[in-house]
């Protein structure tokens, strides 16, 4: 996994060079600023709704994380306005900015973590698949899947998702804040969905007793699990490359400010 000075030494590169004039960016700037921040807010309620529901799947996960890779890029634009950028520089909002950098360096190690396990439980759905069409005993492919899966949940115990936010805070480092708590719960809810995809008895009695039709119903389910964990990674990696773009346009604000 990337580790937070690789990330800070990557993320360093790409900004401007402290020496330059202040100056307010406008490119990309949102035509109501207003608009969005209550159209972001309005589907972070929907989004946790979403999350928190009974019936979500791994399809419900995927669409979330595409859904939160777009509220990412809505809130990088609110960023470049003169408006928010006068704002995050204050004294008092610029020490806010650089605790949530601090914090979602946690996140972003939280997700390539994420990536990782998704490639192991790939291999781990496919070493069950040759198992099950060999009409071998599956019981150990399942047990090593459903290990793998509550290794990445026990990822989130260390995490605090809930921090208080100061009612002085600026609006783009609330929604930054509310960002954040609500891509760790994505994250635990899709790890909980998927250590629960795989339920050791039926496994273990369909490959035991040869029943041919289940097996193949089986494999089908499998493939399914397959192509979804690849559409998890997929939704993962945006998700990623949302939060650096993120990280670094707050890097540029704070370092294009000379006091």
């Amino acid at each position: 996994p990337f580790s937070s000075i690789s990330i800070q030494k990557k993320t360093a590169t790409k900004l401007q060079s402290p020496s330059m004039a202040y100056h307010l960016r406008s490119a990309s700037t949102p035509s109501s600023p207003r608009s969005n921040r209550a159209e972001v807010e309005e589907q972070f309620q929907s989004l946790s709704t979403t999350i928190s529901s009974p019936s979500a799947t791994i399809d419900t996960m995927c669409d979330g994380l595409r859904r939160l890779g777009d509220i990412y890029s809505c809130i990088e634009k609110m960023m470049c306005t003169p408006s928010s950028q006068v704002s995050l520089c204050q004294t008092l909002q610029r020490a806010a900015v650089e605790v949530e950098l601090g914090r979602s360096l946690v996140v972003l190690d939280l997700c390539n973590g994420m990536r990782e396990s998704f490639m192991v439980l790939k291999m781990t759905v496919q070493e069950l698949l040759l198992a099950l069409r060999r009409g071998d005993d599956v019981s150990s492919q399942v047990k090593a899947y459903v290990r793998q899966a509550n290794k990445v949940q026990k990822q989130f115990k260390k995490i605090s998702k809930k921090t208080a936010s100061n009612k002085d805070d600026c609006r783009v480092v609330m929604l930054v804040v509310e960002a954040r708590e609500i891509t760790i719960s994505l994250l635990e809810s899709t790890s909980s969905i998927l250590s629960k995809q795989v339920e050791m008895p039926k496994w273990s009695l369909a490959s035991k007793t040869f029943q041919r039709s289940k097996v193949v119903c089986q494999e089908e389910q499998l493939q399914a699990l397959e192509h979804s964990i690849g559409d998890l990674e997929s939704g993962v990696e945006l998700l990623y490359r949302r939060l650096i773009q993120n990280r670094v346009s707050l890097l540029n604000v704070l370092s294009s400010y000379i006091p």
